[in-house]
């Protein structure tokens, strides 16, 4: 048999006399890989250290200084946490357990609920199988063998997982120590190697995720290769939850949700206050960009939805109705329509474009119940969409204005840490694989023009064209998708729109869709959670409050509110009869920006005592500090 070449990613070249597994691979370079090893990646594919190498291959062994090397760990302690409930619980079922964002999860079904109590004894039994340092084995049985054993341990569940594989595909089987589960792999070699990881919480899920089954409850847990990195997780999850924009929301009076509008928001009126803000803000960089601003209809006929190719491919997602005449309209889930509909008012010349169409528009979703999330995801919502009509040539032009004006505002909210996805053609998509190549190389060449980074993303471009995707991260390090840009020839062939060229024919322009915040909605709920409620004075809903300390200062309170008032400043004043001590503790908690406060020195002076974010500026007259708060909202500081 002649020697098995196995190509390493340096590109040097091992030989071998005969078949040979990762593992020993891994030894034949160095005792040391092997310790680490954790799993190889053989032509891409992920495999155990116990695969054997049948013939030449490229092979990379998977460490934990590897990404997969975390998925791995996450995958294997999944079942880590399957083999210590059953040591724990003999009578429980398991049944799935993959990996997710940050972590794992697995569906258990069992008589009753488990408690806290019990996370704590099953995270217990964890680090007692992980000490041990089982080896973990796989074997392969046929799928009607997997069944019997599965039924024969009283897994039900497994059974039926493995009843609906294909008659003749194997199926693999994994053992550590006691416990056997079903997994297609790959694993670590051995127990040893998951060293830090936590339980979570419990929920309630339903098996395969359908309602008419049984409810099944599901662990989530979190691992990690380095505990430093735990820690630095958990206490993200902490910061988190003192962030949340739904309890912050409540607090300072933003806006709330009610049963009888699911997934749609009751703004306060300083939350309205932010909001509008933040459209004011918008409209500002949009008029000085050169883009006209434009409104279309929330709902229109389902013919416009069936040329845009919306209803044969978003049609579950869009609430509709029928009129008594049978006409069927759609509440718009989008409004690329509109705009098309509108550009096609009047004929087009070369001269008009780009033609630059903003618009705030409304549009409705449809999102399950299950996956609504106060702001961050509703069914009702505001996007700063805006349509650029353009040629070929200014294609690519026009994409870097955008995202330089991206890159812009991005900045003014204090986000410089941006990432940029380039998502590509999906495989249900409308449009020719050569309008395709040209839409994707305009994106393509207008980063790299531009020296902008990116990653890349086969498969998920919307269905009429390719886009990116911008990719915020806050402060607490939490990466937001807010911003996208899409590049379109297929919408404006379907609705047959043109422009009269330099030599008199019509040509079909190119259509760029681009939304900066995306849903406004959900970008106030980020912003709040960025800023726990303390926003920047040019953002804040109100930006001061005057306070009196006794009653003999009110008419002289009330006064200085009305002058902040008057100079464009969002000011009231509290007079009541409480000590001044209250006050300023209970507007700390509102986060106000600005905190005046008034004493009779100050009256008879003419002065304010100033409190910035809880720092003492001392006393200075109204003028001084109006110069200074107006000042401060000019170049956004704070931000």
């Amino acid at each position: 048999m002649s020697a098995i070449n196995i190509t390493l990613p340096d590109a040097s070249v091992r030989a071998y006399p005969t078949p040979v597994t990762v593992a020993e691979v891994a030894a034949s370079i160095g005792a040391g890989l092997a310790k680490a090893a954790l799993a190889g990646k053989i032509d891409g594919r992920l495999v155990d250290t116990s695969y054997t190498i049948q013939q030449d291959a490229a092979l990379a062994i998977v460490t934990d200084k590897d990404p997969e090397g975390l998925e791995v760990i996450r995958h294997s302690t999944a079942h880590l946490l399957a083999h210590a409930v059953k040591s724990l619980y003999p009578d429980a079922e398991v049944t799935i357990g993959p990996v997710i964002e940050n972590g794992f999860y697995y569906d258990f079904a069992y008589k009753r609920p488990f408690t806290p109590e019990d996370l704590t004894a099953i995270e217990n039994k964890m680090t007692e199988l992980a000490r041990a340092d089982s080896p973990v084995t796989r074997e392969v049985q046929s799928r009607d063998e997997a069944v019997r054993f599965f039924l024969a341990q009283g897994e039900k569940y497994k059974a039926e997982l493995i009843a609906a594989i294909p008659q003749g595909e194997e199926v693999s089987l994994y053992r550590q120590g006691e416990f056997t589960d079903l997994c297609r792999g790959p694993h670590v070699p051995s127990t040893g190697k998951l060293k830090v990881f936590k339980l979570m919480k419990v929920a309630g899920a339903y098996w395969r995720g359908d309602s008419r089954n049984e409810m099944l409850q599901r662990i989530y847990g979190t691992a990690w290769v380095r505990k430093e990195e735990q820690e630095a997780y958990l206490h993200q999850l902490e910061e988190a939850e003192r962030r949340d924009h739904r309890r912050l929301g409540q607090q300072l009076d933003l806006f709330h949700f009610q049963d009888e509008a699911p997934g749609a928001v009751f703004w306060h009126p300083k939350g309205w206050r932010l909001f509008q803000t933040l459209i004011d803000y918008m409209r500002e960089q949009q008029d000085k960009a050169g883009y006209l601003e434009i409104n279309t209809p929330d709902v229109m006929d389902r013919a416009l939805w069936e040329t845009s190719g919306h209803w044969f491919n978003y049609r579950e997602h869009m609430f509709t109705t029928q009129t008594e005449d049978e006409r069927v309209f759609a509440l718009k889930p989008m409004n690329c329509p509109g705009a098309l509909a509108m550009y096609a008012q009047g004929v087009k010349s070369y001269r008009d474009l780009p033609l630059k169409m903003a618009e705030f528009g409304k549009v409705h979703r449809y999102e399950p119940s299950g996956a609504l999330h106060g702001l961050l995801r509703v069914r009702h919502f505001t996007q700063d969409d805006a349509h650029i009509f353009c040629t070929e040539e200014q294609m690519e032009a026009e994409c870097r204005n955008v995202v330089q004006l991206i890159f812009s505002i991005y900045k003014d909210f204090g986000f410089e840490n941006v990432r940029v996805k380039l998502s590509t053609r999906p495989a249900n998509r409308i449009g020719t694989d050569a309008i395709w190549d040209k839409l994707e190389g305009a994106l393509e060449q207008a980063l790299k023009h531009m020296e902008v980074a990116y990653e890349l993303f086969p498969g998920e471009g919307a269905f009429y064209g390719p886009k990116l995707e911008f990719v915020l991260r806050d402060a607490i390090g939490r990466d937001w998708q807010c911003g996208t840009l899409q590049v379109d020839m297929n919408l404006p062939e379907r609705f047959d729109i043109h422009y009269v060229d330099a030599d008199n024919a019509y040509k079909r322009p190119v259509l760029l869709h681009r939304a900066l915040f995306g849903s406004l909605e959900r970008f106030v709920g980020i912003l709040i959670e960025h800023y726990t409620g303390a926003f920047p004075l040019w953002l804040a809903p109100q930006h001061a409050v005057v306070l009196s300390i006794s009653e003999r200062q009110a008419d002289y309170a009330i006064r200085v509110a009305e002058e902040l008032r008057a100079a464009g400043l969002r000011a009231e004043a509290d007079t009541r009869d409480e000590k001044i001590t209250w006050k300023i503790r209970a507007h700390s908690m509102n986060r106000l920006p600005y905190q005046l406060i008034v004493g009779d020195k100050e009256k008879e002076a003419g002065l304010v005592a100033v409190r910035a974010k809880g720092e003492d500026l001392g006393t200075m007259p109204l003028a001084a500090l109006i110069e200074r708060m107006n000042g401060e909202i000019v170049t956004r500081s704070g931000a």
